[in-house]
């Protein structure tokens, strides 16, 4: 890959993993999209922001390609991915590259930020996101648009469904199953299966409510 478009100019973290990326890949990153048209035409940290699905088309080519940045909502990421490949784009990794892959299974699309830790035989659907200092331990297997944020643990042998959130400091014993579009609060500790959709909280997490069907 020569280019790599990234959709969402939000976090500073972006330019650290750029700087991290490039220092040991000859890759490029023009710059960054953003459909919130206020950004557009504006520097992001010294990077531009040159529009939104709609430039995608003219930026698509088998050289390059785009990833989704989006976090805060696994529908929006959902969402954006499945719009990059509407417009034409190529989904691609973007994975620091102090982060151990082997014998990992990775997806389309896959954003994973420094201090990562994966275990042995994990896969990783498409357009998941795994962010600073979380572990997922081996043959865990976490489905399409998953996010995991910083310093959560996934024990090993989960089976976690497509769109689930975990947050912040949550913890999954392992060989459990977190179903589709299910929410895991932030220091939860999950110590038994967790259907579709449902929202969890606490130690040990307990159903509170149920997402909207997002499938």
């Amino acid at each position: 890959m020569e280019s790599i478009y990234l959709l969402g100019a939000a976090s500073p973290e972006t330019i650290r993993m750029v700087q991290a990326v490039q220092a040991s890949s000859p890759v490029s990153f023009p710059g960054l999209l953003d459909n919130d048209k206020r950004k557009h035409g504006t520097l992001f940290f010294g990077m531009p922001v040159l529009g939104g699905y709609e430039v995608i088309p003219g930026l698509a080519g088998p050289r390059v390609g785009f990833v989704s940045l989006v976090s805060g909502s696994t529908q929006a990421r959902e969402e954006t991915g499945r719009g990059i490949e509407a417009a034409g784009g190529q989904l691609v990794n973007l994975i620091h590259p102090t982060v151990d892959t082997n014998m990992v299974a990775l997806g389309r699309g896959i954003y994973i930020q420094q201090g990562v830790q994966l275990g042995a035989q994990v896969e990783l659907g498409d357009n998941s996101s795994i962010h600073i200092g979380a572990v997922v331990n081996h043959e865990c297997r976490l489905g399409r648009s998953v996010f995991v944020a910083p310093s959560a643990c996934i024990a090993g042998c989960c089976e976690i469904g497509d769109g689930v959130f975990v947050g912040v400091n949550a913890t999954i014993l392992p060989r459990l199953r977190i179903g589709n579009w299910a929410t895991i609060g932030a220091g939860a500790v999950v110590t038994k299966n967790v259907p579709d959709h449902a929202v969890v909280v606490g130690n040990p997490a307990r159903i509170v409510k149920f997402n909207e069907r997002a499938d």
